[in-house]
């Protein structure tokens, strides 16, 4: 952590707030936005009394638990294609185009926002660098508080350190940031270690511990809390995520038999394209023990009903069923990166998860593994789940010791 606060909260004028603004360049899935959401929450109810701005390129879910001190920036979107290309998602616009457009939009709200603490999720220039002409003037202003924020696991080592190298991100981190924070727990993965930080760059880095998904059911508006209507029996929860890459195990799952007395539910996600979610709603027609959702905009009120549950290895989604204490079997994406079967792998040795490599996927094997009796994995006495409560903290910490204390005691 840095030694000395960049700038006191002292300095701010008699009434002013305290501002902070959250990026996520999110191209792919719901991951982004939702992580960067729930911190936006936690922030904006926390002692800090902050206005926050949420940069996001993602439009769903803008309305998901709405705080009075949140208000929401979306950049016209980018598509991340499964070889890991990107490219507009809407307009007719080429890359270098949507590109150009959307680091345009984030420079002029950052300055017109004067931020004092800006917190960039996942990407240290942001996608395709976009961000670049945004860290130059915060640094160059010299009041904003810049953090990276990182989930858990990236990718495997050489593959990071050869695209680190590549876009020169350590540079970026030693030239505009003042600390690194890894939403997660080095029991799991210690990226320090496994990724061979320089010490300047270890040096910033600080494990928050994982997000308790649990806090988002304080954040949900009272529409999204109405029950699903489920009948008797041992409730098999499906998810996929945003839904884009998940139709796999959507419709694997879909032609599983089910074990006597349990009813499924799949969560297709709103990403999953609609003739997708047609023919998974198709394979349920006839099976009155199985469901398909379109969308829901608070998962969590659902996995919470759930008896146990199979679904991919995203950092949002395995962080909502470890923070449940979910029975689970992890089903991870492995291309066109290895993130979720590094921590798939990780969290099944740790035994609070079972996984199936996605080449074995087969309605049998699932059949199988549901009938097989769960056993509640014991998370919260195993990993560090506080990172919601000491991300203020830590904001406090850097910027105002009197606060910290304050928070700290409270």
């Amino acid at each position: 952590m840095p030694a000395t606060p960049i700038k006191m909260l002292s300095n701010l004028k008699k009434g002013q707030k305290l501002r902070i603004a959250l990026y996520s360049h999110d191209t792919m899935g719901l991951g982004h936005k939702r992580r960067n959401l729930l911190i936006a929450q936690s922030l904006a109810s926390s002692a800090l009394n902050a206005d926050i701005l949420m940069i996001s390129g993602m439009s769903e879910m803008t309305q998901v638990g709405t705080h009075p001190n949140i208000e929401y920036l979306t950049l016209p979107a980018l598509y991340k294609t499964s070889e890991g290309d990107y490219q507009a998602r809407r307009l007719a616009m080429s890359l270098d185009e949507i590109i150009h457009l959307r680091s345009q939009v984030i420079r002029t709200a950052i300055k017109n926002f004067q931020p004092d603490v800006f917190i960039v999720d996942n990407v240290p220039r942001g996608a395709m660098g976009e961000l670049n002409d945004t860290l130059k003037y915060l640094r160059n202003q010299g009041n904003t508080l810049c953090i990276l924020g990182l989930r858990d696991i990236l990718d495997t080592p050489d593959v990071i350190n050869r695209n680190w190298k590549k876009v020169n991100n350590e540079k970026a981190i030693r030239r505009y940031y003042n600390a690194l924070w890894v939403y997660g727990d080095p029991t799991v993965y210690n990226l320090v270690k496994e990724y061979q930080f320089e010490p300047d760059i270890a040096r910033k880095v600080y494990y928050t511990g994982y997000l308790d998904q649990r806090i988002r059911r304080n954040y949900s508006q009272t529409e999204q809390k109405q029950s699903l209507t489920l009948s008797s029996g041992r409730l098999a929860l499906c998810l996929v995520g945003g839904g884009q890459d998940g139709s796999n195990l959507a419709e694997t799952f879909a032609q599983t038999q089910l074990p006597t007395n349990m009813q499924g539910v799949i969560l297709a996600g709103p990403l999953m394209p609609r003739h997708l979610r047609q023919q998974l709603k198709e394979y349920t027609a006839s099976r009155p023990n199985l469901q398909v959702l379109d969308y829901v905009s608070e998962p969590t009120f659902l996995l919470e009903k759930a008896d146990i549950v199979v679904a991919m290895g995203g950092y949002n989604t395995t962080c909502e069923i470890l923070s449940f204490e979910k029975p689970s079997l992890i089903v991870p994406r492995i291309e066109p990166r290895e993130e979720q079967l590094i921590r798939a792998q990780r969290l099944q040795e740790l035994g609070l998860v079972d996984m199936l490599h996605p080449n074995h996927l087969t309605p049998q094997a699932l059949s199988q593994w549901l009938s097989q009796e769960a056993k509640t994995p014991k998370v919260h006495q195993t990993l560090d789940f506080q990172g919601l409560n000491r991300i203020p903290q830590l904001v406090a910490e850097m910027l105002d010791t009197t606060l910290f204390q304050h928070l700290k005691a409270s």
